[in-house]
């Protein structure tokens, strides 16, 4: 497995570009590349060659984070206005306003059906679930109060919670908080089942793996992957190789490679099986906020693509084979 460099776009944003993700084909189009920055807007990018297709306003404060759904039609954007903006990929149109409580909305993801929107709920300590049907929240998942916490502890349960994760079959939802903490629910029964202890600093970026719904991989600020048996609640493999913070993975739509993007600058790619760095990637010039593999899917669509941004205002396209 590797990457090759295909395109940058230099200036991608006015300022640093924190999020990104792949809108899925439709039956009317390719996939899409979805950023989010710190200028409050979120762009969208025509495959391959990295042509604007579409600029996004309506935050008021910069972008952290962007989710599409599986559908490919809707996709989202929150800001640290304590907004998200839900809206048509491809007219634009604003479809919903889900508004939040200041510093409550980081990492986001749609569930494998769309039927949910999972959103780290920062300060609240928990997990917000939106419905898609009707736009209204119909759980919090809390994060609950370490064992060993006072009583007296006004922080709640002192979990600043920013990244979440779904995983395969829909039933299990994931999230990091800063403590480094990762908890994991039961998402019918909206019930927290148990945490994984396994970092010591902020977890910015959880996945699930494609092909297994027990593997969760984490990213943290202690520059280490983990890689868990989150049902065993077991560490199974921990990589190491960024020189700085883990901000950023995701895993490969084959279930064999994981792509981080780090505060090192670079992006790193991972054989699962040898579970070791394979490249390293140095085409940003500032620390790297998102990594994200371009979902299979689309007319005549065979190559692998993982696309990464930067504080450096770039965006960067690799061929994944």
């Amino acid at each position: 497995m590797k990457l090759a460099g295909l395109k940058s776009v230099e200036s991608a944003h006015e300022e640093s570009v924190w999020a990104v993700t792949w809108v899925p084909a439709t039956d009317s189009r390719g996939a899409l590349l979805l950023t989010g920055s710190l200028d409050e807007t979120v762009k969208l990018w025509r495959s391959d060659e990295l042509v604007l297709q579409g600029t996004n306003t309506g935050h008021c404060l910069g972008v952290v984070s962007v989710a599409a759904h599986p559908s490919g039609v809707i996709a989202a954007s929150a800001s640290l206005d304590s907004s998200i903006r839900v809206f048509d990929v491809d007219t634009n149109a604003t479809i919903a306003t889900l508004e939040a409580l200041p510093s409550e909305v980081w990492k986001m993801q749609f569930d494998p059906k769309g039927t949910i929107l999972a959103v780290a709920g920062g300060g609240s300590a928990s997990v917000k679930l939106w419905d898609t049907a009707t736009w209204q929240l119909i759980s919090t998942l809390s994060v609950p109060r370490p064992e060993s916490s006072k009583p007296s502890d006004k922080s709640g349960s002192g979990k600043f919670v920013l990244s979440v994760a779904w995983s395969l079959d829909g039933k299990r939802l994931a999230c990091g908080a800063m403590d480094g903490t990762i908890s994991v629910f039961d998402v019918a029964r909206a019930k927290f089942l148990h945490h994984l202890d396994s970092h010591f600093m902020p977890v910015r970026s959880l996945a699930y793996s494609p092909i297994d719904p027990r593997v969760l991989y984490s990213a943290s600020d202690d520059s280490h992957v983990h890689m868990h048996d989150a049902e065993g609640k077991s560490l199974i493999g921990a990589m190491s190789g960024h020189s700085s913070w883990v901000l950023s993975l995701d895993v490969s739509p084959d279930g064999g490679a994981l792509a981080t993007g780090s505060s090192d600058r670079t992006v790193r790619l991972w054989d699962l099986g040898m579970r070791a760095a394979v490249q390293t990637m140095s085409n940003h010039s500032d620390q790297v906020w998102g990594v994200a593999f371009r979902p299979p899917g689309g007319a005549g669509v065979r190559a692998g693509r993982l696309a990464s941004v930067s504080d450096d205002k770039s965006i960067s396209l690799y061929d994944y084979s």
